[in-house]
C-alpha cells in the first residue's frame, strides 16, 4: 500500500484539564511549553488537579497531524511505541479508527504508555507536562522500512530530539526516506525543544528538509534572533519550503520561490491545543494532493481556527470533511 506521508513520533495518551494561571504556580510549572517528568512528578500533578476530570484521546504531536491526514481523507502510517497496558490498547485501537496504519500491530513490551496532562488556561494557551513511559524507548526496530519506501513525504516531530535513542531512530527513518526518493519533513514542536535540543534539531534536519514547520517563537529561536526577516532568512538556509505560523497573525508559507501570507480566519480562541499539529496535517494533505502552497494554507489555516474555537486537540472527520467542501 502507497501512503502520502510516514509519521514518526511519541505515543501519548492527551489528558487535558482546564486549569487556572494560579494552579500551574502552585505545581511550579513552566507556562506555556512542554516540561519532560518522571512518573512519580506526573502522578502528584494529576492528585492536585483530581477534580479537574480530564478528557482523554490517543495524541503526540505528529500522531495528531497523521491522524489529521487521514480524516481530509490521507492515506498516514505512523510509527511509535506503546505498552502492553490499557492506555497502550486505548491508543492502538484509536489510530486504527482514526485510518492510520501503524506498526503497533506487532508485540508490545510491558511498561507505562506515554501520557501528557494538557494544561489550558482561561488565555487559551496551553501548557503540558510529558511523562513519556515506553515512548522514550522508540527505536529503529519500530520503522517499518516499505511503508517508508512507499511514502512520498517522511515526517517528524522535533520531540524525538529528547533522547539518544529516539533521534537515532527519526535520523535513520530519514535516510530510508532520502534514499527512496521521498520528501522529508519536520517539525520544530516547542519552543523548549530550540532552546534546549537545537544541535539534536540540526541532526534531524542535516543537510536541509524538504518542508519545516516551526511557529515564530521556534524560528526566532532556531535563529537565534528576535528580528523575524532574520529568522525567514535563516529558515531558507535549512528547508526548501516552510511553513511559519504565527498564531492570530496567520501564517507565512515559503515554497521555494515566494514568501505567502496565509491571512487568519478571525475566531475566538479558547483552547489553542493541537493548533500547530492539524495545521501540518492539513497542508500535508493539500500538497500531496497537488494544490498550490496558497490553497493548502487556507485548507490549514481554516481548520486550525475551527480547533482553536473550541476544546480538543483534534476535529471530528466530519468536521474535516466539512472544512473540505467549504474550500472546494
Amino acid at each position: 500500500m502507497n501512503y502520502q506521508v510516514y509519521g514518526i513520533g511519541n505515543a501519548l495518551v492527551d489528558m487535558e484539564y482546564q486549569v487556572a494561571a494560579d494552579d500551574l504556580e502552585t505545581l511550579r510549572i513552566p507556562k506555556g511549553v512542554m516540561t519532560l517528568v518522571d512518573r512519580a512528578h506526573q502522578s502528584e500533578i494529576m492528585a492536585h488537579l483530581r477534580d479537574h476530570p480530564p478528557k482523554r484521546g490517543s495524541g503526540g504531536s505528529a500522531a495528531n497531524s497523521i491522524i489529521a491526514l487521514s480524516q481530509f481523507g490521507g492515506r498516514g502510517f505512523y510509527s511509535c511505541k506503546v505498552a502492553d497496558d490499557a492506555l497502550g490498547q486505548f491508543y492502538l485501537e484509536d489510530l486504527i479508527a482514526s485510518g492510520v496504519n501503524t506498526n503497533l500491530h506487532c508485540q508490545r513490551e510491558t511498561g507505562d504508555t506515554g501520557r501528557c496532562l494538557v494544561l489550558v488556561t482561561p488565555d487559551a494557551d496551553r501548557t503540558m507536562v510529558t511523562y513519556l513511559g515506553v515512548s522514550s524507548a522508540l527505536s529503529e526496530q519500530d520503522l517499518v522500512p516499505e511503508a517508508i519506501r512507499a511514502s512520498e513525504y517522511y515526517y517528524m516531530e522535533g520531540y524525538l530530539v529528547t533522547s539518544a535513542n529516539t533521534l537515532a531512530a527519526a535520523v535513520r527513518g530519514r535516510e530510508i526516506a532520502r534514499a527512496a526518493g521521498a520528501r522529508i519533513a519536520l517539525s520544530l514542536s516547542d519552543p523548549n525543544m530550540v532552546t534546549y535540543f537545537k544541535a539534536g534539531l540540526l541532526e534531524m534536519i542535516g543537510a536541509g528538509v524538504d518542508l519545516l514547520f516551526a511557529n515564530e517563537a521556534e524560528a526566532k529561536g532556531m535563529a537565534n534572533t528576535q528580528d523575524l526577516q532574520e529568522a525567514i532568512t535563516y529558515l531558507k538556509s535549512i528547508a526548501r519550503a516552510f511553513a511559519l505560523t504565527r498564531g492570530p497573525k496567520g501564517a507565512l508559507l515559503y515554497d521555494g520561490e515566494q514568501l505567502l501570507e496565509i491571512d487568519p480566519v478571525p475566531v475566538q480562541a479558547v483552547d489553542t491545543v493541537g493548533a500547530g499539529d492539524l495545521f501540518a496535517g492539513a497542508l500535508l494533505y493539500g500538497l500531496t494532493q497537488g494544490w498550490t502552497y496558497r490553497r493548502a494554507g487556507a485548507l490549514a489555516a481554516a481548520s486550525a481556527a475551527k480547533l482553536v474555537s473550541r476544546f480538543g486537540p483534534r476535529l471530528q472527520a466530519e468536521e474535516a470533511q466539512a472544512i473540505l467542501r467549504q474550500l472546494s
